[in-house]
């Protein structure tokens, strides 16, 4: 879809900073047991996205308890009690679906399923269900079976990956033991294996409450309808509270430099770690154009200099990852076989220092505003791609007309502001390095006459 026609579909009567500026025209209410529910109604195509945020991540996590949050993304699509067993996605196949989903991070789980217009009802009976009824047949037998799926998953796609031991290090080094971001999301081994059925049930009761999430829906319905609708399947739930969020700060990470062997990997490999601003907090978005401006491809500092100039790395990346507590700005090398690994750090560190002495110039900065306000047009493509920018504005700022408020943290920002976060936050003090080298692999002794 082109842009200009984009525009004119989402474009609001009210008037914005920017004329140009997406705006999704929505409804937020809330019902009286809590849940609160966003409609964003458009004709212009006949499905809807229905979309469940419940806003609980591994960042709620206790310690002991790690991996919660995800097993319950898979526990949700187990079955209900009028659903039956593992019919979530049947159903929806059968009624025309083609995008069913949930995901989990460290500040939300998120389910949702895009229907045929005329099938709106079983899509939020679908939701209902297993928002009020999942306990009504949750047993021993099929929390093990997921607990089990989850654990080949961590084998799969964290224990048995090339750099995921630098990742691990990388944590553990950035946050003590007890602080919820210490552990990602996928959870500990002995955590899952130790996990009770009373455990799982309680944290339901906690967090998979009606006032703990919020329904959006976005697509082709009548909004009078729907609210009934809403009401029908939601509305008789008992009146819930929000459980309370504790704030935890981000740690004092002191400098350290760390080594790790990995059998996967086939290069060498450094990562560069520091704390930084939360979600939205100032400097974040600052941040952002620190990170543009080092590691681009193509354009990038680190990039020209790395990959190009001097032929050490193959890749180069950098972020600013805001979560709801803290967040965490890194920079990722991959170096080229016999590259000098001290040459490598000292390029970083050096072009690091410039960031926080140096403004960046007009053409570093104007390139990320270009590149963030292309992306807000993308996310909005897809009738489940506004229905979680919505959510996330939601989440994040309370208030899901934030589109505007979000490009300007961009456009306002100034190349000054941009070098005091990064002096603020991109201390030698405070960093964190790890190098990845990869492990010799012993190789299979022989097979003896007779072996198989």
């Amino acid at each position: 879809m082109k842009r200009a026609l984009v525009i004119a579909l989402l474009v609001g009567s009210s008037t914005v900073v920017h004329a140009d500026d997406p705006k999704i025209p929505f409804e937020k209410y809330k019902l009286a047991n809590g849940l609160e529910v966003i409609l964003a109604p458009d004709s212009s195509i006949p499905i809807v996205a229905v979309n469940v945020w419940y806003h609980v991540g591994s960042g709620d996590e206790v310690p002991g308890k790690s991996g919660f949050a995800h097993l319950f993304e898979h526990m949700m699509f187990q079955g209900s009690k009028n659903v039956g067993a593992d019919q979530h996605f049947p159903v929806l196949r059968k009624l025309g679906s083609d995008l069913v989903n949930g995901t989990t991070n460290t500040d939300r789980t998120n389910y949702f399923e895009v229907v045929p217009s005329n099938q709106l009802e079983t899509g939020l009976w679908l939701e209902s269900d297993r928002m009020s009824h999942l306990l009504d047949i949750l047993d021993k037998a099929e929390l093990d079976n997921q607990i089990d799926v989850v654990r080949n998953e961590r084998r799969q796609n964290y224990d048995n990956q090339p750099y995921n031991k630098a990742r691990f290090a990388l944590q553990a080094a950035l946050y003590p033991e007890g602080h919820p971001y210490r552990y990602f999301t996928i959870g500990k081994h002995e955590d899952l294996t130790t996990a009770s059925l009373e455990d799982v049930k309680d944290f339901y009761r906690t967090w998979y409450v009606p006032a703990n999430a919020t329904l959006t829906l976005v697509g082709d319905f009548d909004v009078a309808a729907t609210k009934k609708l809403v009401e029908k399947w939601f509305g008789s739930f008992p009146a819930s509270t929000k459980p309370a969020v504790v704030t935890i700060p981000a740690p004092v990470a002191k400098a350290a430099a760390l080594t790790v062997d990995d059998p996967f990997a086939k290069l060498r490999q450094i990562t560069f770690a520091w704390h930084s601003p939360a979600m939205f907090a100032p400097g974040d978005a600052e941040l952002d154009f620190v990170a543009t401006a080092l590691g681009r491809e193509g354009t990038g500092r680190l990039y020209k200099a790395l990959v190009f100039d001097k032929q050490l790395a193959q890749s180069v990346r950098a972020n600013q990852g805001g979560q709801t507590f803290s967040g965490t700005f890194q920079i990722t090398v991959a170096l080229r076989t016999g590259a000098d690994v001290a040459a490598v750090q000292q390029i970083v560190v050096d072009e690091v220092a410039k960031v926080t002495k140096e403004h960046l110039t007009d053409k570093e900065m104007s390139r990320l505003v270009t590149a963030q306000e292309a992306t807000a047009i993308r996310e909005l493509e897809s009738v489940n791609g506004r229905a979680n920018v919505l959510q996330m504005y939601n989440q994040y700022l309370g208030d899901p007309d934030k589109i505007t408020f979000d490009l300007d943290r961009y456009r306002k920002a100034t190349p000054e502001q941009v070098r005091a976060a990064a002096a603020t936050y991109l201390t030698p003090a405070h960093l964190v390095t790890v190098v990845t080298n990869p492990a010799e692999v012993p190789a299979k002794a022989p097979a003896k006459a007779g072996d198989k």
